[in-house]
């Protein structure tokens, strides 16, 4: 492993700097991965982010959005970059099968790999790993990294702290989640000092929702939601027939399993969705239900305790089928 002395002899002179993240990016993937890249550009490295997937529009607002590149829309060119690369940035992932055919890439690449991350069990792939499973997001230790491990607090403006003020509001539910302790909360003070309006980050992340978003979400709480009070559990299930029927978009299902855990008495809740591929699951609980574990033991997935995801190779009637099976084994926690 690198020392961070070592870190910052290699950013005292001007590198070529890839930044990635995990496969559909999120608020918090985005928000540390454009956080980062606007302190690195001050530092005159030449710098780009690449995404293996497109993310949701409600993103796309965020500084230096414009420069990111989308490894399914440019293969090529992000070949070439990852190669050239004299240092890789892995941000809010610790598996190279994350970021899926960039993965390999990244693995091959002579660029020192440095992780930032907060997810359990991490691949031993890095030279650098800045790591904290307790952390609420990756933004907060993008944040950590560049004011208390780079001590280079005095780098942060505006556009670092809009981006990284998204990420740690979207992975800490809004500062409701456990994780959003007092700390997570300073670093928020700092960041609004430092020109993060929350109120217009809140409104362009969630009050920017398509038509069909809407009605799409409408359509799953009213036709869609099923109940197992006797497992305290909610499931949604969706299929690739009804996704095209509402033309829903990347982003357009994000969210919609906090409906389902929002019900009284509800403390596990399920998205079952039909992708092209395969069969996706995203799961939510409430206190002390271990929703990683299911994801880890049974879907091939994992994430962290009360927010989880995995796949299933099965259709989708058998992977809900599925599911439905194994409450049985977590009945007393779900009933507690």
């Amino acid at each position: 492993m690198l020392s961070i002395s070592e870190i910052k002899s290699l950013l005292a002179t001007p590198q070529k700097i890839v930044i990635t993240t995990h496969h559909k990016p999120d608020g918090d993937a985005m928000g540390s991965s454009l956080g980062l890249y606007a302190y690195l550009i001050q530092q005159g490295h030449h710098v780009k982010v690449i995404t293996p997937t497109d993310y949701p529009y409600f993103l796309h607002w965020l500084p230096n959005n414009a420069d990111v590149i989308i490894y399914t829309e440019e293969q090529e060119r992000s070949a070439k970059l990852v190669a050239e690369a004299s240092l890789v940035f892995c941000l809010d992932f610790n598996s190279l099968g994350r970021i899926n055919e960039l993965g390999e890439l990244v693995r091959s690449s002579d660029a020192y790999k440095i992780m930032i991350d907060h997810h359990l069990d991490p691949e031993d792939f890095d030279d650098y790993r800045h790591w904290n499973i307790n952390a609420c997001a990756a933004a907060q230790l993008v944040y950590e990294f560049i004011v208390n491990e780079l001590g280079d607090g005095a780098m942060m403006n505006k556009d670092i702290a809009t981006c990284l003020y998204t990420g740690i509001m979207t992975d800490s539910g809004s500062f409701r989640f456990e994780s959003a302790n007092a700390a997570v909360y300073r670093i928020a003070a700092d960041l609004i000092d430092l020109g993060a309006e929350h109120w217009r980050i809140h409104q362009l992340v969630y009050d920017n929702a398509t038509e069909n978003r809407l009605r799409f979400l409408g359509h799953c709480l009213s036709e869609k939601l099923e109940i197992l009070r006797e497992f305290n559990t909610a499931i949604i299930k969706v299929s690739k027939e009804e996704l095209k029927t509402f033309n829903i978009v990347t982003g357009d299902t994000e969210g919609i399993v906090n409906y389902a855990l929002s019900i009284n008495g509800i403390k596990l809740a399920a998205f079952i969705i039909e992708r092209t591929d395969k069969v996706k699951l995203s799961l939510r609980s409430k206190g002390d239900f271990p929703a990683n574990e299911i994801c880890k033991r049974y879907f091939n997935g994992g994430g962290h305790r009360n927010a989880a995801g995995g796949v299933s190779e099965k259709n989708l009637e058998d992977t809900v089928l599925d599911f439905k099976a194994l409450l049985l084994e977590y009945k007393n926690q779900l009933l507690q």
